[in-house]
């Protein structure tokens, strides 16, 4: 059995400095710049176990394509080019630890951590050779693709609820009501789809599941609780008071378990990277969690009687408002501390203004209550929405600036993964809690606002939503179509290849 494995950078610490056992193997295919081989700090150099020149420069590094990265290099571990090299480096992981370098800066979705889990056995079957049938042909082929879309659902699918949810209540509270209607349904959908994948994917692929719960990603599974939680709040003003006391026991038995088990995962487990680059935008997550439990108690709170909801909401919103503080003061020393690719700038750091949007909305939600059910003023409350709503405004346009560096000056090209549904939710959270601030304050300006923010966010639903359909039909089973590998390399039937890509939000 494999002893540990871990993943560093081969210009951090050395042996001596970093304390770590282990044969420390350099797993790129060319040696880095700056590292003599003299005196390298290294024992082994296996070159020939690294992804083929194509795959890499097809993949160039870029974070939105690395689950189509990770399957086509796995795809690759199991062929007679790398399958010598490869058990070379499972010899050496039997004999005790074993350190896999590389001179990549983001380890997290370079081809040294898809190469740990590999041989940690997270994954070995995918390196197996396809079978003759292909993919797609029949229906065996299209339950394959279908099993395969699940055992690959990205860990914060979910915010395609997350963000059409919040978009319903954009509209809802512009007067839109029909609109409003056909996108809850489309959310109730989605959430009816998605949530039965992941109990799926956690019975058929626990492996891959946990690996994922203790990786620098691991909050965007948050995303389950959140959307059940918005999905409360969007409900319970229609008056389905049962169903919205439904999905609100089920989104906060899953903060509850997720807000609690995820760091304590990411403190105590031994196979994390001590990279201060896996810190990213999901990690905002973690409040947004608490402060979805906040906005749906006092939704369902205004409907109901009792003290139990009430404090709930004022507890979670008091929580995730600590929580957004604290995050964000790690987000911006990563962002500001380290240097940031344009590859790496995902629309994740969008959730660092739609974190803020939700906090103000809870507090909004809390003042709304009748008197005597909260545990602060009034006052208190409110000014803080009022300051935490115009810190939001203000990183509006840094994001947007963002934004035209990565697309504009770098040339990111723009092309539609799971990642945009993280840009639809802060902008529908942003339109309803410009709104609803303006409407508890008697700012008329800002109620205004709020209801032209709330089309532009319908705006942007639209868009993202006929990309990924559009992207959607490209892959489907059966039309031969895909992201395909490189030019040089002819796809096999029914190979990893014909998957489409996604990303991690």
């Amino acid at each position: 059995m494999a002893k540990q494995i871990s993943c560093r950078g081969i210009y951090e610490q050395t042996p001596s400095e970093d304390g770590q056992a282990g044969e420390r193997v350099l797993v790129d295919r060319v040696w880095p710049e700056g590292v003599r081989r003299q005196g390298a700090p290294l024992d082994h150099w296996v070159r020939d176990v690294a992804p083929s020149v194509e795959l890499e420069r097809w993949y160039g590094h870029d974070p939105l394509r690395f689950d189509e990265f990770r399957r086509r290099y796995l795809a690759e571990l199991g062929d007679q080019e790398h399958r010598q090299a490869a058990a070379r480096l499972r010899d050496l992981a039997e004999r005790g630890g074993l350190i896999l370098l590389s001179a990549g800066q983001d380890l997290a979705h370079s081809h040294t951590a898809v190469l740990a889990e590999w041989l940690t056995g997270g994954d070995r079957r995918v390196a197996e050779p396809p079978g003759p049938t292909p993919a797609g042909s029949g229906p065996h082929g299209y339950r394959a693709a279908v099993s395969a879309a699940v055992a690959d659902l990205n860990a914060g699918s979910l915010a395609f609820v997350m963000g059409t949810a919040i978009v319903s209540t954009a509209l809802y509270v512009n007067g839109a009501g029909t609109v409003s209607a056909v996108l809850l349904w489309t959310a109730l959908a989605g959430f009816a789809v998605l949530v039965p994948a992941y109990g799926w994917r956690l019975l058929r692929h626990r492996q891959r599941f946990v690996a994922e719960l203790l990786g620098p990603r691991a909050f965007a599974f948050l995303t389950l609780a959140i959307s059940s939680n918005v999905l409360a709040a969007r409900i319970a003003p229609d008056g389905h008071i049962l169903v919205a006391g439904a999905f609100l026991a089920f989104g906060a038995l899953g903060w509850l378990l997720l807000d609690y088990g995820i760091p304590l995962a990411l403190i105590t487990t031994l196979k994390r990277g001590p990279s201060f680059d896996q810190v990213n935008g999901t990690w905002f997550l973690w409040a947004v969690g608490s402060e979805s439990v906040a906005v749906a108690a006092a939704a369902s709170a205004r409907m109901t009687s009792g003290p139990v909801l009430p404090a709930l909401a004022m507890v979670c919103w008091s929580v995730g408002l600590l929580q957004y503080l604290l995050t964000a003061a790690i987000v911006l020393a990563r962002l500001l501390a380290r240097p940031v690719r344009a590859e790496g700038l995902m629309t994740s750091v969008w959730i660092f203004m739609g974190a803020a949007a939700i906090c103000v909305l809870a507090g909004v939600r809390l003042i709304s209550l009748p008197p005597g059910t909260l545990l602060l003023t009034r006052p208190v409350i409110a000014g803080s929405s009022v300051v935490l709503w115009a810190f939001s405004t203000w990183l509006v346009p840094l994001l947007l600036a963002l934004g035209v560096w990565r697309h504009a000056l770098r040339r990111i090209p723009l092309r539609y993964d799971l990642g945009w549904w993280n840009l639809v939710f802060p902008i529908g959270m942003y339109a309803v809690t410009t709104h609803e601030l303006g409407r508890a304050t008697g700012t008329s300006w800002m109620t205004t606002l709020g209801r032209w923010e709330g089309w532009v966010a319908a705006a942007v639903w639209a868009v993202v939503f006929v990309a990924m359909v559009a992207t959607l039909l490209r892959h489907r089973p059966g039309t031969g179509r895909g992201a395909g590998p490189p030019a040089r390399r002819r796809d096999r039937p029914g190979s990893p290849y014909t998957t489409p890509p996604g990303t991690q939000p």
